[in-house]
């Protein structure tokens, strides 16, 4: 014996209807007898709801909507069977909405309509759709009764949501069953009481009647068919990932359900649970899916959860006071006073120290339960032993459910790690020592957010996700590196089970961002089709998306991007970026940025501010952070100043080597922001920095490279004839240099807490002597490495190796994040 049940959405057009005969006709096929029992067809209830508030408050209008609620019914009708034998089944129809229009009638009369009122006209939607789809099995040649579960459930006259007669009902169902052939095509949701009034069974009444029959009649399985593959381990529409949970308890179930899962209401399912019945959740409209089984054990799984439910918007009330610890009582006194209100309270937590108990609440109830308590708390608060009944708003619960908590250790920890690395503040915990269900109350903002965190953490069904957000990618370096992803993404994605998502990209022109992610083949035309840019729109637009994981990219040198830094970090967003405009202005600003990403559990990461690719600041702060103290930083900082100085020889014009530098790319356009140092003075600014010393950029000393006249030439034209001019200084140094044995570098040096840079000749025993072409380099004087400096060397500049420095950032920041 099978027990199939069909909710609003099942049996809501022609269409859904004809799928649930196929099904039933291939289970009687099959040989299965069956009890099968319908909801009313989707959103009907509803509209009866609606139309019976219109008519108890005099509006007239209320016959023209239920009209187009009968023409529903009808059309339904004339689609299913032919149109010989539709006649009779239409009268029978119109005979229903007749009773209704007599019904309203009545309540447009007296302008009320009582909960037991309510309860006879929202009968009618489930009365309906059964008599429909037994008349059709019929048609169709499949035996079916129609059964009104009016006449088999007795219940008290607590209307809309009636409490059983288990004892009278099932004697009634049992004869029923015994008395009928054929399929059983029952309404869900109705019943009566002792007097033969109609009363409905409340929450989840479909699902609640066919578990009632299934225990009364102890079939072998109860089938729930809705419009979702079963249940899922999170809600489908807020986590894409969320796939069907093949095999749960009944407890997790009941967890899941509490929590905010709606597929089914497990404390509905009390009877069928009472007598061991499986229940199996199915899909409708994909029949042939396994769903969900329900029963009295979890399935096996591979991981240490079942699912993840919600609960979207819930008010935390907090009690507290010092008057509070020790004292006996007050928790008995408090929930007291709510459940003589009627108030239903979603979690409760409270402080080992007695000092403070929170609980959730239905926001709708927050005013009036601050006010009980603050009446029933009325001498206490008095005399101060209780603080003033605080109500905080617009929060959500999470909870995360399965019985394979209990056998693995770390849950805990995950959730609430997995939490903080994505900036969500936890309001409030409860945990059962079942080890069942552990429940946080968070930020409504942040409840997509968190859910999709939790679920890829603990279900990794596609690997681990960054949600990047670039700005720059038509320039050299953000162009470099979106192509280095693209070549690399597959690689990661099977070695490193990670995901490299491009979400959002603006440049100087047009902006553009897809939650679902920028195809990385075709980035350049998504972002040509986008709005026009405006970085203040755009980042307001990544802080508003607040999805988990997300990583902003500052791929330019751009110094007005750097004023959204700190809001961006605010927003529990990390940041790389290869511009130095923001480590390098004042120490106050610097410091602020760093504070910030601490407070905020988010990662600043900026390796390519120095020496582009390599790894010079990723050194020097695992040098500091395992213990070791740094008495002298050397470096060419410069790829630029590095090929100049390089190539430049004896009897060689110095402004030949310049334009040649220049003619090769290494130069910006005008060669003298390159020969000033200041960029060479930036990188060993945050140098110092990183070692600790606090300094401002005016503390950097530079020697200048060149002279008065050719700084203040009033074109790059008029520099090169300058530069000219003062030839035989700069061949001076190189002869002397060269008459020594040695050569010309341009070196930043950090020793004494002091900063400087200029032009140095250097012997052979320095290790900077064998620089080639525009290599960096840097040696670091340790107490570790005090006779023979660290050395870090290799190209500084250049977008294919700046990029892949910031490709190495977004790695770190993955495992960071991981």
């Amino acid at each position: 014996m099978k027990v199939l049940k069909f909710g609003g959405t099942s049996v809501g057009t022609v269409e859904s209807i004809n799928q649930v005969i196929e099904i039933i006709q291939n289970n009687v096929k099959e040989g299965h007898s069956m009890a099968v029992v319908f909801s009313a067809m989707g959103g009907v209830t509803n509209r009866f709801i609606e139309i019976g508030k219109m008519a108890a408050s005099g509006d007239t209008e209320y016959s023209e909507h239920l009209h187009s609620v009968e023409e529903r019914h009808f059309n339904a009708i004339r689609g299913l069977i032919g149109v010989k034998q539709q006649s009779s089944l239409i009268a029978k129809i119109k005979v229903i909405f007749n009773e209704i229009e007599d019904l309203l009638r009545g309540i447009s009369l007296i302008r009320d309509i009582s909960p037991r009122t309510m309860d006879l006209l929202l009968s009618f939607g489930e009365r309906l759709s059964t008599t429909i789809i037994s008349a059709t099995l019929n048609a169709k040649g499949t035996e079916a009764s129609f059964i009104d579960a009016r006449e088999v459930i007795k219940t008290d006259s607590n209307f809309n949501n009636a409490n059983v007669n288990f004892e009278v009902t099932d004697a009634n169902i049992q004869k029923m069953a015994n008395e009928n052939s054929g399929v059983l095509c029952v309404t869900g949701f109705v019943a009566t009481n002792d007097l033969g009034v109609t009363t409905t069974l409340g929450r989840g009444g479909s699902d609640y009647t066919a578990s009632i029959i299934g225990a009364a009649l102890n079939a072998d399985l109860i089938e729930i068919w809705t419009d979702v593959n079963g249940m899922m381990t999170s809600d489908p529409r807020k986590v894409k990932k969320a796939f069907t949970i093949p095999e749960i308890s009944y407890a997790e179930a009941m967890e899941l359900s509490h929590f905010g899962a709606k597929v089914i209401y497990p404390p509905s399912l009390t009877p069928a649970f009472q007598k061991q019945i499986p229940v199996k959740v199915l899909n409708t409209f994909n029949a042939e899916h396994p769903g969900t089984t329900v029963s009295s054990h979890s399935g096996s799984t591979a991981y240490s959860i079942t699912g993840i439910s919600s609960i979207d918007d819930i008010s935390l009330v907090n009690l507290q006071g010092n008057g509070m610890i020790g004292v006996a009582g007050v928790s008995a006194k408090l929930f007291s006073l709510l459940a003589a209100n009627h108030i239903s309270v979603i979690l409760i937590s409270q402080a080992s120290s007695e000092h403070s108990i929170c609980f959730a609440i239905n926001p709708a109830d927050g005013e009036r339960v601050k006010d009980l308590i603050e009446e029933g708390f009325e001498q206490e608060i008095a005399a101060g032993d209780i603080d003033k009944v605080v109500v905080q708003e617009h929060l959500s619960i999470i909870a995360v459910v399965g019985e394979g908590m209990k056998s693995s250790s770390g849950t805990s920890g995950k959730l609430f790690s997995v939490l903080g690395r994505n900036g969500i503040n936890v309001v409030a915990v409860a945990q059962g020592s079942s080890e069942l269900n552990i429940s946080v109350v968070i930020s409504k903002k942040d409840i997509s957010k968190a859910l999709n965190a939790i679920h890829e953490r603990f279900f990794e069904v596609d690997g681990f996700t960054l949600n990047v957000f670039i700005v720059g990618p038509t320039g050299l370096i953000g162009k470099t590196l979106l192509s280095q992803i693209n070549k690399q993404s597959a690689y990661l994605k099977a070695n490193n089970n990670l995901n490299i998502k491009i979400t959002g990209l603006i440049n100087s022109r047009q902006m553009v961002i897809n939650e679902d992610g920028i195809e990385l083949g075709s980035w350049k035309e998504e972002l040509d089709k986008g709005e026009k840019a405006n970085l203040s729109e755009f980042i307001s637009d990544v802080k508003e998306l607040n999805l988990a994981n997300s990583v902003f990219i500052d791929s330019t040198a751009n110094k007005d991007i750097v004023q959204h830094y700190k809001g961006i970090l605010q927003s529990n967003i990390s940041i790389i970026t290869p511009n130095k405009v923001a480590n390098s202005s004042t120490q106050e600003a610097y410091d602020e940025l760093k504070t910030t990403a601490r407070r905020h559990n988010v990662q600043f990461l900026y390796e390519t501010n120095v020496g582009a690719g390599l790894p010079i600041i990723n050194t020097l702060q695992g040098l500091i952070n395992s213990g070791d103290e740094i008495h002298q930083i050397e470096a060419v900082l410069s790829g630029t100043l590095a090929f100049i100085f390089n190539n430049f020889e004896a009897g060689q014009s110095f402004v030949d080597v310049v334009k040649e530098a220049k003619a090769q790319g290494f130069t910006e356009p005008d060669p003298r922001e390159d020969l000033s140092g200041m960029d060479v003075a930036r990188k060993i600014l945050i140098l110092a920095r990183e070692s600790g010393l606090k300094l401002e950029p005016e503390d950097v000393k530079i020697e200048p490279l060149l002279n008065d006249d050719s700084v203040k030439a009033a074109s790059v034209e008029d520099f090169y004839v300058e530069l000219a001019k003062d030839n035989s200084r700069f061949e001076n140094l190189i002869n002397e240099a060269k008459e020594r044995g040695e050569v010309l570098r341009y070196i930043a040096r950090l020793k004494d807490g002091k900063a400087s840079i200029g032009l140095e000749a250097i012997g052979r025993a320095h290790p900077f002597f064998n620089l080639a072409g525009s290599e960096n380099i840097i040696a670091f004087t340790t107490e570790r490495y005090r006779t023979n400096p660290l050395v870090v060397k290799g190209p500084g500049a250049g977008a294919e190796v700046t990029a892949m420095g910031v490709f190495a950032d977004i790695i770190s920041l993955s495992s960071m994040l991981k």
